[in-house]
C-alpha cells in the first residue's frame, strides 16, 4: 500500500459472528497493514473483545445501540438509524473513510446508497468480485447487489465493471461478455436479449454473449449479469473449487501444500469481499460467514480502493438506451 492508508469504518456487529471476529480482524488490519479502523457497534461488546485481544485503546470505537439482522433484505435497514450499519455509513461519509460490513447484502446496499448517494447517472450500484483465472482476473458484476435489474441497469453494470477493471486491476482495454445460455446472438432470457441490444452502443469492447464455463477461462475481462445469477455463480464457483480440491486431495494427485495454495486464491481471506460500485464512496461487502482473517483482508482492500478511488470517466457515465 502506497502512501498513508485510507481510514476504514467497520460495522463491528455485521456478519454471522459479530465482534468475536470483526474486532480481531480490525486489529490485524491495523497491526499488520497500518490501516486505521474505526469500529462501530455495541460498545460494551466491542471493548470486551478488544481487551480479550490485547487491543484496549488501540482503535477508536463508536457506540451504536441497534443491529440490522442478517435476514433483513434491505427495505427496513435504513429506518434503523441507530444501527451499527447506519451509524457506520454516516461516519464513513463524514470522515471520507471507506466502509466495510459483513452484514446483509441487501441492507448494506440500501444503507450505503442512502448515506453516500449514487454517482451521476448511475441507476443502481453493483457488486464486483475479481475472480482468479489462468490469464489473471475476471470481474464478475453484479455479484449480488441488484437481483432484478432492468436491461439498462445491466448495461450500466458493464460500464462500472470496465471502470473497475481499468482503474483497479490495470487492464488497459477491458473486454466485456454478457452471461447467457449460449454464445450465439439472440440466446438468453428477455433481460439478456434486451441488454445485448444496448451493449454494442456503449463505449466498451463488447465481446458478445459468454457462458458459465467462460467465467474462469479468462475469455473476457468483465462478465456482466444480474445480481441473482451472479451470486449463484460466485457461490457455485466457491463450492466447486472446494469440492474439486477435496477430490484431488483424496485421490493423492497433488501435494496438499499445492492444493492449499490454489484454494487460497478463491478464499474470502484472500479477496476480502466485493466492491460496491457506482456510489460516491468506497464500500466493501464481506461474506456473512467471514472470520477475522477475511475481515482484516476486507479492511485492507477497502483502504486500498479508497486511496485509489477515481471518479467514473465521463464516457463511462454515458446514457444507455432510454435512460436520461
Amino acid at each position: 500500500m502506497s502512501g498513508a492508508a485510507r481510514p476504514v469504518v467497520l460495522d463491528a456487529m455485521g456478519g454471522d459472528h459479530g465482534p468475536a471476529e470483526t474486532v480481531p480482524g480490525a486489529l490485524t488490519a491495523r497491526r499488520g497493514h497500518g490501516v486505521p479502523v474505526l469500529l462501530v457497534g455495541r460498545a460494551d461488546e466491542v471493548h470486551r473483545e478488544l481487551r480479550r485481544h490485547g487491543g484496549a485503546g488501540e482503535v477508536e470505537v463508536r457506540h451504536a445501540d441497534d443491529v440490522v439482522p442478517m435476514a433483513e433484505r434491505g427495505s427496513g435497514a435504513a429506518a434503523r438509524r441507530d444501527s451499527s450499519l447506519m451509524v457506520g455509513c454516516a461516519l464513513a461519509r463524514q470522515r471520507g473513510a471507506s466502509l466495510v460490513s459483513a452484514g446483509s447484502t441487501g441492507a448494506i446496499v440500501t444503507c450505503a446508497v442512502r448515506a453516500f448517494g449514487r454517482r451521476e447517472g448511475v441507476l443502481r450500484p453493483a457488486l464486483a468480485v475479481a475472480l482468479p483465472t489462468l490469464a489473471g482476473s475476471t470481474v464478475l458484476v453484479d455479484a449480488g447487489g441488484t437481483a432484478d435489474p432492468t436491461a439498462e441497469m445491466l448495461a450500466q453494470f458493464a460500464l462500472l465493471g470496465v471502470s473497475y477493471a481499468r482503474n483497479v486491476l490495470g487492464v488497459a482495454d477491458p473486454s466485456v461478455g454478457l452471461l447467457s445460455i449460449g454464445t450465439e446472438p439472440g440466446k438468453g432470457n428477455r433481460l439478456v436479449r434486451e441488454a445485448a441490444e444496448l451493449l454494442p452502443g456503449l463505449p466498451v469492447r463488447f465481446h458478445g454473449n459468454v457462458e458459465g464455463h467462460d467465467v474462469l477461462a479468462g475469455t473476457v475481462d468483465v462478465v456482466v449479469t444480474d445480481g441473482f445469477t451472479g451470486n449463484v455463480v460466485l457461490k457455485n464457483i466457491e463450492g466447486c473449487v472446494r469440492t474439486t480440491l477435496d477430490m484431488v486431495a483424496e485421490a493423492g494427485i497433488a501435494p496438499p501444500g499445492r492444493l492449499a495454495e490454489i484454494a487460497r486464491r478463491y478464499a474470502a481471506d484472500t479477496h476480502g469481499g466485493a466492491a460496491l460500485l457506482g456510489l460516491t464512496g468506497t464500500v466493501v461487502v464481506a461474506h456473512g460467514t467471514s472470520r477475522s482473517a477475511a475481515i482484516a483482508r476486507a479492511c485492507v482492500v477497502a483502504s486500498e480502493l479508497g486511496a485509489d478511488d477515481k471518479p467514473v470517466p465521463a464516457d463511462d457515465r454515458a446514457s444507455v438506451g432510454p435512460v436520461a
